[in-house]
């Protein structure tokens, strides 16, 4: 097959870089002290206010919180990469590493949003099966693995991230974007093919499966909520506020992030094709999905500012145990330790206790 000449990738890559470098590299650095702020917060809520052992719910929220932590941390690199001229100046080794945290991260941050989901479908649809038989230590065992399956998923990046440039000699400037080094995610077009069917990997098992997951355990809390007796109106949409905002803040932020990657694939996958085809740099430039890039750029925005939100959702739904026993009638009154998880599990939602609602007055709404 024939190759691209250079000067129709040199202009196509001066047209998508313009895009990043116009809005993208702002917007990571205020995320950045958003989201870092944030989850230290969080995080140090957790170690100095919550129950020790932790139970679940709390385990799953602060391994999110340790999941977003480190994702801002690999902002600012980015931050650097992206302020014009678009320039790696930190080396291939860096470049790597800084591809998969960034996709370990993101992917852990989806694995534990999931985790949480789940938890709660256990509290509030087998109540009695989740504080009698669920210990913290099987929250670690979840929680190691989901780690595990976050760095697996992630591992591909190490292979396919790469440098690339510079294309001509000179200092790297705004006009001479071919003398700069770009840290590519993605695979070179050699590779390509092979990047295709990871992207559509991750798409099945970073977004697919945890979104249907999270959809299923919420629309079982949902279903749950509404047909309780023990909570007034004021209560069951306390509730469906924070279900709603959590699946959206999902299908806003992480869907359409893998979506267009997938999506921006298939559309560089099209444009090398035609590549060797075009009669002019007009003609290449013209022919680019601009649009479909444009939203991949767009979303990568959106991902660190769901990370941003999350501390948010820790702060209003993870009563501390002071606060969680004044709302939770017979917690601590003679229970076992393990039982006694519903104190840092349980919503404030001014129930009160019955033998039909006992079990969804300690909903496990924590993030």
């Amino acid at each position: 097959a024939m190759k691209c000449p250079v000067n129709f990738l040199e202009a196509a890559d001066r047209i998508l870089s313009g895009l990043q470098e116009d809005f993208l590299w702002p917007m990571l650095a205020a995320e950045f002290l958003v989201a870092l702020a944030g989850n230290s917060l969080a995080l140090y809520r957790f170690c100095s206010r919550e129950q020790r052992p932790w139970p679940p719910a709390v385990i799953f929220s602060a391994q999110l919180a340790v999941s977003d932590l480190l994702y801002a941390l690999t902002l600012p690199p980015l931050v650097a990469y992206f302020y014009p001229p678009k320039h790696w100046r930190y080396g291939e080794a860096a470049c790597r590493l800084e591809r998969f945290l960034f996709t370990c991260n993101l992917l852990g941050s989806v694995i534990f949003i999931t985790c949480i989901s789940l938890n709660r479908y256990m509290g509030i649809v087998h109540p009695f099966f989740t504080h009698g038989q669920l210990r913290p230590k099987h929250a670690w065992a979840v929680s190691a693995a989901g780690w595990v399956l976050a760095v697996l998923l992630a591992a591909p990046t190490l292979r396919f991230s790469h440098l690339s440039g510079p294309q001509q000699e000179g200092q790297c400037s705004v006009a001479s974007p071919g003398s700069c080094i770009k840290c590519l995610g993605t695979a070179d077009d050699s590779q390509l093919e092979a990047y295709r069917v990871y992207s559509l990997v991750l798409v099945a098992l970073g977004c697919g499966l945890p979104l249907l997951l999270t959809l299923a355990a919420y629309s079982a809390l949902g279903r749950a909520v509404q047909h309780s007796h023990g909570m007034t109106a004021a209560n069951k949409l306390q509730v469906g506020v924070l279900v709603a905002s959590g699946v959206a803040l999902y299908a806003s932020s992480y869907a359409p992030y893998y979506i267009t990657a997938v999506l921006n694939v298939y559309a560089r996958l099209r444009w090398q094709a035609l590549c060797p085809g075009f009669v002019s740099e007009a003609a290449a430039v013209k022919a680019l999905a601009q649009r479909t890039y444009l939203a991949h750029q767009v979303t990568r925005g959106l991902v660190p500012l769901a990370i941003c939100i999350h501390p948010l959702l820790y702060m209003a739904v993870v009563p501390s145990l002071d606060c969680c026993c004044q709302h939770c009638p017979g917690c601590g009154q003679g229970q076992t330790q393990e039982n006694t998880t519903c104190s840092s599990q349980a919503l404030h939602l001014n129930v009160t206790a019955t033998p039909q609602t006992s079990g969804l007055q300690s909903l496990e709404l924590s993030p």
